[in-house]
């Protein structure tokens, strides 16, 4: 039973190890803030209490959604991975992975599983991507783009798009 759970962990954060690594790292440094808010508060220093209190809000929210980013990652992972098993390799199905590195890395796990490891990590270095290329392409070109809706939505509801009637 533990040697099962252990192998799904892995498996998560191998599909998913940017998300995964920044949302602890986030989570840590709320934890950090909220206790050094904490003691200030018991201190009797209010004013310092807040900012730091408000401080480990936000990096609270970072984590949050850095851990979401990561559970879609994953399940993103097991869709490709069904792909390969189903279809064999196609480039077809990591064509629209590679504007992230987030996305790259679940399709690179997911071929490395089903014995197409090498050809989907020639097929990225075709394109010109390289282990430094972390921010997803349309944030490099636009900074503001992590706020718009449909960056959002290709980001935690990965999968085919709905096509118009």
């Amino acid at each position: 039973m533990f040697v099962g759970r252990t192998s799904r962990t892995l498996r998560y954060i191998k599909a998913a190890p940017w998300p995964f690594m920044t949302g602890l790292g986030s989570l840590l440094i709320a934890l950090g803030l909220k206790g050094a808010g904490l003691v200030h508060w018991t201190g009797g220093d209010l004013p310092q209490a807040v900012v730091l209190g408000c401080w480990g809000g936000g990096w609270l929210v970072v984590a949050l959604f850095a851990l979401a980013d990561a559970v879609s990652r994953h399940r993103e992972y097991k869709r490709i991975k069904a792909m390969f098993v189903r279809f064999g390799y196609r480039e077809r199905i990591l064509r629209p992975l590679a504007r992230s590195r987030c996305q790259r890395d679940a399709a690179i796990f997911a071929a490395d599983e089903t014995g197409h490891g090498d050809t989907a990590r020639q097929y990225f270095s075709k394109l010109g991507y390289r282990w430094y290329h972390i921010m997803p392409d349309l944030v490099v070109r636009n900074p503001f783009a992590f706020l718009s809706p449909s960056f959002l939505r290709s980001s935690f509801l990965p999968g085919k798009k709905a096509r118009a009637s």
